[in-house]
């Protein structure tokens, strides 16, 4: 992934913007379908988009903790095995955000000495990762990788860009965690 500035107002270094939200800003349903992690919204006929709209806004306020727990016992069972001492070092206490984007659901993990947790809601994101339910898919069972979703800009990761490629670089080389 190649790191592109942020903006102006954004000055933390190591800090970087990828894909989409450049375009748009957070939450907007502009873009191409399939072109933006909002796409999907956009494509759908307006009465259906807006209720799709305001559906999201709710559930983006609802806690996080919820599916963070499921997602991270997922984890625990599918990566944490298949992390290596150097892996779980370089990965660890370090709160990664991913955002479904038709849904506006969110995880907020962080990978502890045992294991994945939900990670505290002060705990600022070093990386966010915001992609359509059916991108994630795909990545999560290997169909595609993270590089070419991100230059179709299906994903998008914002944050520390050398933590992002460090994540990144660990689940290549780990392959598909769902078959």
């Amino acid at each position: 992934m190649n790191a592109a500035p942020h903006s102006a107002s954004h000055s933390a270094p190591n800090t970087a913007s990828h894909g989409a939200s450049q375009a748009a800003p957070q939450g907007a349903s502009g873009g191409r379908a399939g072109h933006a992690p909002e796409g999907a919204l956009a494509s759908l006929p307006p009465p259906l988009r807006a209720a799709a709209l305001q559906l999201r806004s709710v559930v983006r306020r609802l806690p996080v903790q919820p599916p963070s727990f499921v997602v991270a016992r997922l984890l625990d069972q599918l990566l944490w095995p298949r992390l290596d001492e150097d892996q779980r070092r370089l990965l660890a206490d370090r709160c990664v955000e991913v955002e479904v984007v038709e849904t506006g659901i969110r995880v907020r993990l962080v990978l502890g000495p045992r294991g994945f947790q939900v990670a505290r809601a002060s705990a600022p994101p070093a990386v966010k990762v915001r992609a359509q339910a059916a991108a994630l898919w795909r990545l999560v069972r290997g169909e595609d990788d993270a590089d070419r979703l991100f230059f179709e800009r299906a994903l998008v990761m914002e944050g520390d860009t050398e933590y992002g490629l460090v994540l990144k670089n660990t689940l290549d080389a780990i392959g598909p965690l769902w078959r």
